[in-house]
């Protein structure tokens, strides 16, 4: 019976934590894009400095600079096109499912043995493998450290609740 506890502790952290990393990570791209649009709103770029503000040529012209290809002459808005400030940047690490579901896993399977130090070899070895995307990006870095933090706490959390509750560690 404890077996079976065993696959259905590791079953819940994997399969549960994949909606509750994503939404953490959704509450992060949503507080980032409210900053960007706050800092367009007040005239400044990312980094605080002023944007410049190009005059048009002529009246109506504001929305000619983000017209597509196809020459649509209307704002990004007007088009339906969501505005930058709400795209994420770019960033976004290829296999972070895969490496997710994996972590997870390898996570409560280090508590519920009760080796917690293996913990840090996950840490390590998933930081080394990404180190040259995260080196290069700020925002990949960031989905990253958020994305590895709630997969990791949400892991541990149901490891730790099951041993507890259900194996009675």
């Amino acid at each position: 019976m404890q077996a079976l506890w065993i696959v259905l502790t590791v079953l819940t952290a994997v399969g549960l934590g994949w909606p509750v990393t994503t939404g953490m990570l959704r509450l992060a791209q949503e507080a980032d894009a409210q900053e960007r649009r706050a800092r367009a709103a007040d005239g400044q770029e990312a980094d605080g400095t002023q944007t410049e503000h190009h005059e048009a040529d002529a009246p109506g012209d504001e929305g000619l600079a983000d017209a597509p290809a196809g020459g649509d002459p209307r704002p990004p808005a007007a088009r339906g096109d969501r505005l930058s400030v709400d795209r994420p940047p770019p960033g976004v690490l290829r296999g972070g499912l895969v490496i997710g579901l994996l972590e997870r896993a390898a996570v409560v399977i280090a508590i519920l043995a009760e080796q917690p130090v293996a913990i840090a070899y996950i840490v390590a070895i998933k930081g080394l493998g990404r180190f040259p995307e995260l080196k290069q990006s700020p925002a990949a870095s960031e989905r990253f450290i958020i994305g590895t933090l709630s997969s990791m706490l949400w892991a541990a959390a149901v490891a730790t609740l099951a041993k507890w509750l259900l194996l009675g560690g």
